[in-house]
């Protein structure tokens, strides 16, 4: 298996209960229950501090309407098909990741171990680690942080362009499919956390607690409920010299079309 497939498949996966045996459609039919299908076609992400942050991701279709490629036009990942099933994810980028679409400095939804899940399945609560510098020890260490997840009631408006790229069979499958190895304890630990429905906040915590960093997402939806806009304001807390706390807010625009 590819390993750029990785970081890809830690947004993409679908969340399947370790005391559940429905499949990961069945699971986001029985959140979602009204859901239509729509695809993505464009996301354009703009920074409104610097347009060097600005991302425009394009998903790209064949003839059988499957994704053939994401690209943001520098990585792309492109998509191969064998005797109709996804085979391999080759190339770079992670362009659909939740950290690159959210612009979140942690690596919460590609690491992260899920503490609770909501009514609905989707994960609340997710303890995950990073290696930070310690300037006591001249070292760096590994610290423990939590991330606190909220939801709009909408569906995840990625499903069924997931579905399109042969991700979703995988998961169905995921007992069968050798080729992809989605025994793997990386794929395991994917499928736990994957948001069914739209994510809207995430809160960043340290292990004592104390804030570091939050992302709130404000959307507009169509009649169907996928979103066409939002705004996404992220700040950042951090400490000062003098035991205060500074705070650092960017706000970036989104932008999405669908294929017709």
């Amino acid at each position: 298996m590819n390993n750029k497939f990785l970081p890809l498949l830690s947004f993409l996966l679908l969340i399947v209960l370790s005391s559940c045996s429905d499949s990961s459609s069945d699971e986001f039919d029985d959140a979602n229950p009204d859901a239509v299908a729509r695809y993505i076609e464009t996301i354009a992400i703009v920074s409104a501090q610097d347009s060097e942050e600005d991302i425009n991701i394009t998903v790209n279709y064949d003839a059988n309407d499957r994704v053939s490629s994401i690209t943001n036009g520098t990585d792309t990942s492109l998509f191969v098909y064998n005797n109709g099933d996804l085979s391999n994810v080759s190339g770079g980028g992670d362009n659909l990741s939740i950290e690159e679409l959210y612009q979140s400095p942690y690596d919460a939804f590609e690491t992260g171990v899920v503490n609770q899940y909501d009514n609905n399945g989707n994960p609340v609560n997710i303890t995950f680690y990073e290696m930070e510098y310690d300037f006591n020890t001249d070292d760096y260490i590994q610290v423990e942080y939590t991330a606190e997840v909220s939801y709009d009631s909408e569906p995840n408006p990625y499903f069924y362009t997931l579905e399109a790229a042969g991700i979703i069979d995988v998961l169905d499958q995921v007992d069968l499919n050798v080729t992809f190895n989605t025994s793997s304890p990386e794929i395991i630990q994917a499928r736990a956390l994957f948001p069914l429905n739209n994510i809207s906040s995430i809160t960043y915590r340290d292990d004592e607690g104390v804030l570091l960093y939050e992302i709130n997402a404000d959307y507009v939806y169509n009649d169907v409920d996928y979103p066409t806009s939002g705004t996404v304001t992220a700040t950042a807390y951090e400490d000062d010299f003098n035991g205060g706390v500074n705070t650092y807010t960017s706000i970036y625009s989104a932008t999405y079309t669908y294929r017709d």
